[in-house]
């Protein structure tokens, strides 16, 4: 592949690379699995990124290409999670270490999004980023109406998970 589309690949993924290590962070539970999953995250963003055509925001592809890829992973992850060589990639990537030492709430509130399932981990973590019901629904593939009636179901049972 060209050094110019190498080059605009890691430049955006640097840039947003807080987008794959949250969602690791949600799909995970200790460094070593954190780890292959941003891995193969990375591996799957670069062999998809020659099709992204642009059509909606970088951020927005990225959300999704992670989300499935995290999806897709732990629902195999019943026999055992298996990445790609990461050394055989042709780029190099600077990885920032991940903070894994947040407050108690932050602790408490990933403990109940991990009693969610995979669809509703994907709504509430797109909705803890800010995002609209219109980019909730073009990122996961719903409609913007079903997004608002999920995710209303699952504040219900967060607040069931946090206040039984």
């Amino acid at each position: 592949m060209s050094n110019n589309l190498e080059h605009s690949f890691v430049t955006e993924l640097e840039r947003h690379q807080n987008i794959v290590h949250k969602v690791c962070r949600i799909y995970t539970s200790n460094k070593d699995q954190h780890n292959d999953l941003f891995q193969e995250i990375t591996i799957q963003l670069w062999k998809a990124y020659p099709k992204f055509r642009g059509d909606s925001k970088f951020s927005t592809w990225m959300y999704r290409v992670a989300l499935n890829t995290a999806i897709t992973l732990y629902r195999k992850s019943k026999r055992r999670v298996k990445t790609q060589d990461y050394e055989s990639v042709v780029f190099k990537i600077t990885s920032e270490d991940y903070d894994d030492t947040e407050e108690e709430q932050l602790k408490i509130m990933y403990k109940a999004i991990k009693q969610l399932s995979d669809i509703e981990k994907a709504l509430i973590f797109l909705y803890l980023e800010d995002k609209n019901y219109r980019e909730i629904a073009e990122t996961i593939g719903i409609t913007e109406v079903n997004a608002r009636v999920k995710m209303n179901r699952i504040k219900t049972k967060l607040k069931k998970i946090l206040n039984p």
